[in-house]
């Protein structure tokens, strides 16, 4: 029995005086140089004279302080210095620490806390112990290497490193200034997070998004939210968009739009990518640009579509490859790929062209236009040159030879010179009596080289054949059953672009929905 009593007083002891311990701990242990009981308080010291408080790890100085024992209340006047651990001091000239609470109010014309290399100033701040927070609601500025951050309230974790800054916030480096309303940022990384409407504002540029990241080390910005980013005279905007600033080397994905105003051009895609130090940008995936011309816009669809620009980011070069369709109401054309310079003002297509114009297809395996100020001043056809005019759905009217030259003013054929092996089908037609065409007769032969003018109608007026010609008028009734299809026609407007949407190629939709002999027969 004793031995069980003896063990009930040492449990009943350990509770005792363990809890004893714990309230002690509790209680704010304090020293200073004079202090004395409050006559209207007896519950109240007030103390004078190098001041210092203690209170689970966390020191406070000041010059003088009153200290509330029954609520465990510290009160620090003046020169108030609080060592919260062995980063993190606060300053300021009043402040009141709960002991119970473990938050400390500190006040004055700027009250200072220092957490490493982050200093957050404010004129009223609350730092909780417990969680490690500092907060302010009247405004604060926050400094971090070389960034700085303003709002007008705040919550700074210590432990972690993050500030969580609301209304009016601006944030600031060496190369960017950025505006926003809620904004999350880690001083660890020098990563800032947003999510409401926010701009980025730097020499070369200015991001617009309202879900995102910047961080302020590498300049990198990332928007997956209602992203705009514009430079000088271009602006994008895309479901998602990253972008340094330092290297001006950006990415976007989902629904890329690019404008250029200055030389009037529209660029969409699924994916752009853009590196202004390496002077390029590319979109790709449903690429389309659009160049809008005297109201009259071109629409220009490919795998791919480049862009190249000099040092002073003028426009130098396009290139778009693969499936190339291009549409304008005048013109259109499908190639494999199609290159335009703007230092030799000239456009190339190439692997396979062909191009239409009213009732013109024209083909070879390479087609270059050079251009003036004027328009289309000259117009190369290399190898395997065909030109088709399509005189009625039985009667085509040909040009065969090996190169093509013609040669234009104001984008208006005048003549054009077929050069090695060339060879002419064509349909002669009165168009003495108005609204309608006569057949007179078919115009064939063949020679080394021909030159043929062509009238303001851009139709042959005059045929000149060179070196040993061969040349037959036959009645229309009479041209023979061989003479009718060069060898290589082929009339493909099946092909031909009737509208800007079709530029892109039919998706398995549209083609199911075309009208087959079994679906109609169903």
């Amino acid at each position: 029995m004793g031995s069980k009593w003896l063990k009930i007083l040492v449990l009943f002891a350990a509770a005792v005086f363990g809890s004893m311990t714990v309230r002690a701990q509790r209680i704010i242990q304090y020293e200073s140089g004079m202090g004395t009981r409050d006559p209207e308080n007896p519950n109240v010291w007030i103390l004078y004279n190098k001041v210092k408080a203690r209170h689970y790890g966390m020191t406070l100085y000041t010059d003088s302080a009153s200290f509330d024992t029954k609520n465990n209340i510290f009160i620090a006047h003046r020169k108030v210095k609080m060592v919260i651990s062995d980063t993190t001091t606060l300053y300021g000239d009043m402040a009141v620490y709960d002991g119970t609470t473990r938050i400390a109010e500190v006040w004055a014309d700027t009250v200072v806390l220092i957490d490493g290399k982050t200093t957050l100033k404010s004129d009223e701040l609350a730092y909780n112990r417990n969680t490690s927070t500092a907060s302010y609601f009247n405004w604060g500025h926050t400094t971090h290497d070389s960034t700085t951050l303003d709002s007008r309230r705040g919550f700074y974790h210590t432990d972690t490193r993050d500030l969580f800054l609301y209304g009016d916030v601006y944030l600031r480096d060496t190369s960017s200034w950025l505006e926003t309303d809620t904004l999350q940022y880690n001083t660890r990384t020098s990563q800032a997070t947003f999510t409401s409407p926010t701009y980025i504002y730097s020499d070369s540029s200015t991001v617009y998004s309202e879900n995102g990241t910047y961080n302020t080390k590498s300049h990198f910005a990332s928007s997956f939210q209602g992203t705009h980013l514009s430079n000088r005279e271009k602006w994008l905007k895309a479901d998602t968009l990253y972008f340094n600033d330092d290297t001006e080397h950006g990415e976007a994905y989902g629904h890329v739009t690019i404008v250029d105003t200055l030389n009037e051009v529209i660029c969409t895609g699924r994916v752009g990518i853009t590196d202004q130090k390496a002077h390029y940008s590319f979109v790709t995936d449903s690429a389309l640009i659009v160049y809008i011309d005297k109201g009259d816009s071109l629409f220009l669809h490919a795998d791919t579509i480049w862009a190249f620009n000099n040092d002073d980011r003028e426009f130098e070069a396009a290139k778009a490859y693969r499936n190339v369709c291009l549409y304008r109401s005048d013109v259109q054309a499908r190639c494999d790929s199609i290159y335009f310079s703007a230092t030799d003002s000239t456009v190339t297509l190439y692997h396979g062209p062909i191009v239409w114009y009213e009732d013109y297809q024209c083909t070879a395996d390479t087609i270059q236009c050079v251009y003036d100020s004027d328009g289309v001043r000259l117009i190369h056809l290399r190898n395997n040159v065909f030109a088709i005019e399509q005189v009625d759905p039985e009667k085509f009217s040909q040009l065969k030879g090996h190169n093509a030259d013609v040669y234009c003013l104001k984008s208006e054929p005048q003549y054009a010179d077929i050069l090695g092996s060339a060879r002419m089908v064509y349909y002669v037609l009165d168009e003495d009596v108005p609204g309608r065409k006569e057949l007179i007769g078919i115009n064939c032969g063949v020679g080394s080289d021909m030159r043929i003018y062509f009238n303001d109608k851009r139709e042959p007026s005059r045929v000149t054949t060179f070196g040993n010609p061969d040349m037959k008028m036959y009645p229309p009734d009479r041209l023979p059953g061989d003479e009718r299809r060069l060898p290589g026609f082929s009339w493909q407007s099946e092909r031909r672009p009737a509208r800007p949407s079709d530029v892109f190629p039919p998706t398995k939709s549209d083609a199911s929905s075309q009208p087959t002999k079994e679906n109609m027969t169903k």
